[in-house]
C-alpha cells in the first residue's frame, strides 16, 4: 500500500504544478502596449458579473527624466464611466462587476510626449481569484505554505466553474437566438414561395384571358 500511495504521488505532483501553473496563466495577464503619439488603443475583455477587477498600469521609458504621460479610460458594456485619469504615468483601477460584458481600457497618448514617438505601457490585468488579497486570507485563516496554494486552487476551481456556467448560458442564448433567426428565415422563405406561386397564378390567369379576347384560344 505504500508503494502505491508513494506512486501516486509521484504522478500527482506534477499534475498539481502544471494545473498550478495553468490556473495562474489563465486568470492573470500581463499587456504590452505600444501606443502611437495619435489614436488609441484598448484592452477589452468579457467578463461575468460579480467579477473582481484589478488592473496596474505605468508608463515604461528609457528616458527617466522625461517620462511621456498617458490618459485612461475604463467602461463597462453599458457605457458606465469605472475610471478615467489624464496626465499620468501610472495609476490603478479595481472594481467589482455588476453587468456581463465587455469591459474596455482605452489609452493614448496625451500632449506631453518630448519624445513624439510611441509610448510603451505595461499593464497587469487581474481578475476574479487572481485580484483576490491572498495575504489577508492567509493572515486571517492562518494558512501556510500547501493550505495556502490548496485554498487558492480551490478558488481557481471555482472560478472556473462559474465561467463554465456563464459560458453555457451564454452558448443556449446563442442558440435560442439561431434557432429563432433560422424559424423566421424558413417563414420567409414559405412566404416567398407563396408570394411566387399567387404572382404565377396571376400571369397566367390574365394571359390566358388575354388570349381569349384575341379569340387566339
Amino acid at each position: 500500500m505504500a508503494k502505491i500511495a508513494n506512486v501516486r504521488g509521484e504522478v500527482l505532483f506534477p499534475v498539481f504544478v502544471a494545473f498550478y501553473f495553468t490556473i495562474n496563466a489563465i486568470v492573470s495577464d500581463a499587456i504590452w502596449l505600444n501606443l502611437p503619439a495619435t489614436g488609441t488603443k484598448c484592452v477589452s475583455e468579457e467578463i461575468q458579473n460579480n467579477v473582481v477587477v484589478l488592473a496596474d498600469y505605468v508608463v515604461v521609458s528609457d528616458d527617466h527624466s522625461h517620462i511621456p504621460t498617458i490618459s485612461v479610460k475604463v467602461t463597462s458594456p453599458y457605457g458606465n464611466n469605472l475610471h478615467n485619469r489624464e496626465n499620468v504615468t501610472y495609476g490603478q483601477f479595481a472594481f467589482t462587476t455588476h453587468e456581463a460584458g465587455n469591459y474596455l481600457a482605452c489609452f493614448w497618448v496625451d500632449g506631453h510626449n518630448p519624445g513624439g514617438g510611441d509610448v510603451s505601457v505595461n499593464i497587469d490585468w487581474k481578475t476574479g481569484i487572481a485580484a483576490k488579497d491572498w495575504e489577508s486570507v492567509a493572515r486571517k485563516e492562518k494558512l501556510e505554505g500547501v493550505e495556502l496554494e490548496l485554498r487558492k486552487l480551490e478558488g481557481a476551481v471555482e472560478a472556473i466553474h462559474e465561467n463554465l456556467l456563464y459560458l453555457k448560458t451564454k452558448e443556449a442564448e446563442m442558440r435560442e437566438v439561431s434557432e429563432k433567426t433560422n424559424s423566421r428565415v424558413a417563414w420567409y422563405s414559405l412566404m416567398s414561395l407563396g408570394v411566387c406561386i399567387v404572382v404565377s397564378g396571376v400571369q397566367v390567369w390574365h394571359l390566358k384571358r388575354f388570349f381569349q379576347k384575341k379569340k387566339l384560344i
